[in-house]
């Protein structure tokens, strides 16, 4: 299960990358992913617990 926290932060970056790269004109979109991906990061380096 801890690495399930790991996987989704990873597919979230990777989303935000290409949707960056792929869909400048998404924007504000593709920049949710990678602030959600940053709030998973950030709750499991404080909390040590998976989701």
């Amino acid at each position: 299960m801890r690495d399930l926290v790991w996987l989704i932060i990873v597919l979230l970056i990777i989303g935000w990358l290409i949707g960056y790269f792929a869909f400048p004109d998404l924007g504000s979109i593709i920049h949710i992913l990678i602030v959600i991906a940053v709030i998973l990061i950030i709750y499991k380096l404080l909390t040590g617990r998976s989701l």
